[in-house]
């Protein structure tokens, strides 16, 4: 699973990502300070199962703290996008072409109002960023509409000539992006396409086919940024009334690096996602840094509930692609693997996803010689069309 990390230049795409990470990212005010894109593993919190059985898990990759599992999720923060960018404007394509197997988006905008359309700051509340919405709706939906345009007079009459199925044909069209037959049928269907010949589609149609279907396949979060600066509240509630539609999610990234940061160097101790901390060193703490926690305390925590950081990733993963954790075991009694390890491995998978294709997520070989498996919470058997739920805690029966 990989999560995108979009938007314009300079409203804080990075120092999301670094938040989220950790990793060494530039972070800078400068127009295009990310050029090349940036690969990072973050975490979905989730309760973790061990508490069941009072005995602290060892995630084989991600961590457990406080009772809470981080799973794993890829991440990429991509160049800057600019008006016109399909087109070329700026490094649009670069961006684009860099997004083509991206899950899902985490779209990061400046809720201040102090970044203009082109990345340079302006004077908060100069820039309604209700603007930047629209135009990467427009951007990466002209981005959907070039691809398919480019090669439709061939395309359309290939289909035609030979009698191609049409539903087929565009699903090969867009195989490198992440893009499923049902989300194509549905807006084939939406707009009564599917039944119309290829070579009677409109630019009209084109177009209207090509935006719905990145609506369907690359959906998005909005994490409104810069929450601790002036105007971001009103603006906010402006974005919700206008976008009822989008999550909209009030962030401050630059909060959530220093609590996370903080928390590495076990001067304070924070859960990722939570509304307070408790400071561990505060001998070791400068006026400047006591000052930064306090403001975050009262201006971020508590007025909002968390800097909004963790809880991006997390809806993305759980709401808008709708996946679930669910944990294999060999031994389900101890939730051990082989060697006696609690709960080693934490898989997210769609919802609706039958034992028999978990099983093959865990390794190819227990697909094969799949026999069923044990559930956790009831010992009882289970088929391989049983479809496995969030938090599961599953034991694999296999042939050996």
């Amino acid at each position: 699973m990989l999560i995108g990390i979009v938007g314009k230049t300079n409203v804080g795409k990075s120092t999301l990502l670094k938040a989220l990470t950790l990793v060494d990212v530039e972070i800078s005010n400068r127009v295009f300070t990310t050029i090349e894109p940036n690969h990072a593993m973050g975490y979905v919190k989730v309760k973790c199962p061990d508490v069941k059985i009072a005995t602290q898990c060892k995630p084989k990759v991600g961590y457990c703290k406080q009772g809470m599992r981080f799973v794993p999720t890829e991440l990429l923060d991509v160049a800057g996008l600019v008006p016109g960018a399909h087109a070329g404007k700026g490094l649009g394509l670069k961006f684009l072409d860099d997004l083509r197997q991206a899950d899902a988006f985490i779209h990061v905008i400046d809720a201040s109002g102090s970044t203009n359309e082109n990345g340079e700051s302006v004077a908060c509340g100069s820039y309604d960023p209700a603007n930047d919405v629209r135009f990467l709706e427009e951007e990466i939906g002209y981005w959907f509409y070039g691809m398919l345009k480019k090669n439709w007079s061939k395309f359309s009459k290939d289909v035609e000539m030979n009698k191609k199925n049409i539903l087929d044909s565009l699903f090969q069209q867009f195989s490198g992006l992440k893009i499923t037959e049902d989300q194509i049928l549905k807006v084939l269907e939406k707009f009564n396409l599917y039944e119309t010949s290829p070579t009677r589609w409109s630019d009209d149609d084109l177009c209207k086919f090509a935006f719905e279907l990145r609506k369907l396949s690359k959906r998005m979060i909005i994490a409104a940024n810069k929450i601790d600066m002036p105007g971001a509240d009103k603006n906010i509630e402006c974005l919700k009334e206008e976008f009822p539609n989008y999550t909209i999610i009030p962030c401050s990234a630059e909060s959530e690096l220093a609590l996370r940061e903080a928390d590495k160097h076990d001067l304070i101790k924070y859960l990722p996602g939570c509304n307070s901390f408790e400071i561990l060193e505060p001998d070791k703490l400068s006026d400047r840094q006591k000052k930064a926690l306090e403001f975050v305390k009262h201006n971020i925590l508590e007025k909002f509930g968390s800097t909004g950081v963790q809880e991006c990733v997390d809806k993305a993963v759980f709401e808008l692609l709708d996946h679930i954790v669910v944990y294999p075991v060999a031994n389900v009694n101890k939730m051990t693997d082989k060697k006696g390890t609690v709960l080693p491995d934490a898989l997210l998978v769609p919802r609706g996803t039958t034992l028999k294709d978990f099983a093959a997520k865990v390794h190819s070989e227990m697909a094969a010689k799949f026999i069923g498996g044990v559930d956790f919470e009831t010992k009882r058997k289970l088929g391989a069309e049983h479809e496995v739920k969030d938090g599961d805690v599953i034991e694999i029966l296999f042939s050996k």
